[in-house]
C-alpha cells in the first residue's frame, strides 16, 4: 500500500522523537483501514491531547483535535449526530484513563459504536514525563522521582467491566497482531478498545532501565504473552507478563440502535395521541 495516500503530506515530517512508537501504530491503523477498503470521506478521526492525539493532524480524514481527555465526548456527539460515519478516537493512556477517565468508563458503559485506540507509554510524554495511570508500580516520573506508589490500570480490564463489546492488547513489536487486532475493533459494533503498548525512549524507557528504543522492544518480546498461552498457565507463572491478542469479544447492545428505538417509540406514542385529538 501507499501510506500517503492516507496521509496530509503537508504534515510531514512527524514530531515524533526517534524510538516512538506512535507512528508504528499509525501505520497499523492505515493498514487496517486499507484492508477494509474505507472512503477517505466516511471516517472520522477524534483526538485529545498528548503525543499519540497528534496522530489525527498527519491522516487524511475528516479530524477534530479536542481538549485534553475529552476526545470521547466529541466523538459520541458526532456518532450520535452522524451514526453512519466511522468513528475512530486515538488518545494516550494519560488522555484516556486520567482526566478523561469518566469519558472512557460511561463511553464503554453506553457501548457506543467508535473505536478507541489508546497509544500507552506508561508516561506524560508531551507534558514533562509525569507518571500516569499505567506507570508500574515502581517506575519513575517526573513527579515520581522516588518511584510510583500506585498500581496501574488495567486499561482492557477497565474496558471490559465498565460493559465495552469488544477489548484487546497489541505491541508495536508485535505488529502484525496489532494490524488484525485494530481490524477486528473497526468491524465490531459496539465500543471497541485496543490497548497498544508503545515506547517511549524519551521520558519512559531511559528513566526506567530502558537506555534505548531497541531496549524497549526487547523488553515488549520479553514480557508479553498471547492469551491462548495465557490460558494455560498458572497466575503463578503469569506474574509480571502482560498478556497480549483479543481478551473480550461480545455481543451487546449498541447505545445508538437504542436511542433510535426509543425516539421511534415516543414517535409512535405522539402520533397515536394525535390521531385520537
Amino acid at each position: 500500500m501507499n501510506y500517503m495516500d492516507y496521509l496530509r503530506k503537508e504534515r510531514m515530517p512527524l514530531i515524533w522523537c526517534t524510538g516512538c512508537g506512535n507512528g508504528i501504530v499509525l501505520k497499523a491503523l492505515l493498514r487496517a483501514v486499507e484492508r477494509l477498503g474505507w472512503n477517505k470521506n466516511e471516517i472520522v478521526m477524534v483526538s485529545g491531547i498528548g503525543c499519540s492525539s497528534r496522530t489525527s493532524g498527519y491522516v487524511d480524514f475528516n479530524t477534530v483535535h479536542t481538549t485534553h481527555g475529552r476526545a470521547l465526548a466529541f466523538a459520541t456527539g458526532i456518532k450520535m449526530a452522524r451514526p453512519e460515519l466511522k468513528v475512530i478516537v486515538c488518545s494516550g493512556d494519560g488522555d484516556s484513563t486520567a482526566i478523561g477517565g469518566n469519558h472512557f468508563i460511561h463511553t464503554a458503559r453506553r457501548n457506543i459504536d467508535l473505536t478507541l485506540i489508546v497509544f500507552n507509554n506508561n508516561i506524560y510524554g508531551m507534558t514533562g514525563g509525569q507518571y500516569s495511570p499505567t506507570t508500574p508500580l515502581g517506575g519513575w516520573g517526573s513527579t515520581a522521582p522516588y518511584g510510583n506508589a500506585e498500581s496501574a490500570f488495567d486499561i482492557c480490564g477497565l474496558a471490559s467491566a465498565a460493559g465495552a463489546s469488544y477489548a484487546a492488547r497489541g505491541t508495536t513489536y508485535h505488529v502484525m497482531q496489532l494490524d488484525k487486532l485494530i481490524e477486528g475493533a473497526l468491524l465490531k459494533k459496539g465500543f471497541s478498545v485496543v490497548e497498544a503498548i508503545t515506547p517511549c525512549p524519551t521520558y519512559y524507557g531511559r528513566h526506567n532501565n530502558q537506555k534505548t528504543a531497541t531496549a524497549m522492544m526487547q523488553w515488549q518480546v520479553d514480557n508479553t504473552i498471547t492469551a491462548a498461552r495465557a490460558a494455560k498457565l498458572s497466575p503463578e507463572q503469569l506474574k509480571g507478563k502482560i498478556i497480549t491478542g483479543v481478551l473480550t469479544d461480545r455481543e451487546l447492545p449498541e447505545y445508538v440502535e437504542e436511542y433510535e428505538k426509543l425516539v421511534d417509540r415516543l414517535r409512535a406514542k405522539e402520533s397515536a395521541v394525535l390521531q385520537t385529538t
